[in-house]
């Protein structure tokens, strides 16, 4: 059973930006938020080109230290790159690792710190 059009749109509901990158920086996937977010960028447009692109040299460097880090245990896969205050949100970038554990790239998330402000099971029409 191929699974992908459920991961696909498990990452699309997300209303948090999410950005899938091979161990080339190739921008594999961006969900819905992500293209939306990056639109003055390019948006979908970006998919199949090199992330270290759209950052400056400083958080280049840092994203090649962080997939070094990634690389060098099964056990590193999470890690805290940054903080915004204004959007009152975290942003971490986590290893991808093929069924055996093996590292196949990396994703952004960023994961916004606000109350839920929808009611409870509030079915709209």
């Amino acid at each position: 059973m191929d699974l992908t059009p459920y991961f696909k749109s498990v990452l699309d509901q997300d209303r948090a930006p999410v950005v899938l990158c091979d161990l080339e920086h190739t921008i594999l996937y961006m969900n819905t938020a992500a293209a939306a977010r990056y639109a003055g960028q390019g948006g979908t447009a970006l998919m199949g080109t090199d992330l270290l692109r759209c950052h400056g040299p400083k958080s280049g460097e840092m994203i090649r230290k962080v997939v070094a880090w990634f690389s060098r245990d099964k056990s590193h896969n999470l890690i805290y790159t940054s903080r915004n205050d204004r959007e009152n949100k975290d942003v971490y970038m986590a290893a991808l690792r093929d069924g055996d554990g093996k590292l196949i790239g990396y994703y952004e998330k960023h994961e916004y710190r606000d109350r839920e402000t929808e009611k409870l099971y509030d079915f709209k029409p």
